[in-house]
């Protein structure tokens, strides 16, 4: 069974950082696009970054660029957001998510989310 369980979030003041983790059980992240995204009280939910499956290539939101780093522990199974120089609009419930399509099937897990708050 399928599993993606985030954790890392809290409340941090503007300019700190957090450290988001997405543990994966069921499949290997390695093998998955795996993403993370967000969604904001009354905004829709925004990709943040990604990261590929074998090479590892990473893309972010240019409002996070520079500011955020997506990573992967293969040995672990799980996946990470490493949140730096935070802002107030970076509040929002954070979500992993993993995607593949093989042979026509589509397959989309998404974690429960965690909740990142930065304010003074």
């Amino acid at each position: 069974q399928v599993h993606l369980v985030e954790s890392g979030g809290g409340l941090v003041q503007p300019g700190g950082s957090l450290r988001l983790s997405c543990a994966a059980s069921g499949f290997t992240v390695s093998s998955y696009l795996m993403r993370w995204s967000r969604q904001a009280p009354g905004k829709e939910r925004e990709l943040v970054a990604a990261i590929t499956t074998a090479g590892g290539s990473t893309s972010y939101a240019d409002s996070v660029k520079g500011r955020f780093t997506i990573s992967r522990d293969n040995a672990k199974n799980t996946v990470y957001l490493q949140m730096n120089s935070l802002k107030p609009e970076d509040t929002a419930v954070y979500y992993c998510n993993a995607f593949s399509y093989i042979r026509g099937y589509v397959y989309d897990y998404w974690g429960q989310g965690t909740p990142v708050t930065v304010s003074s």
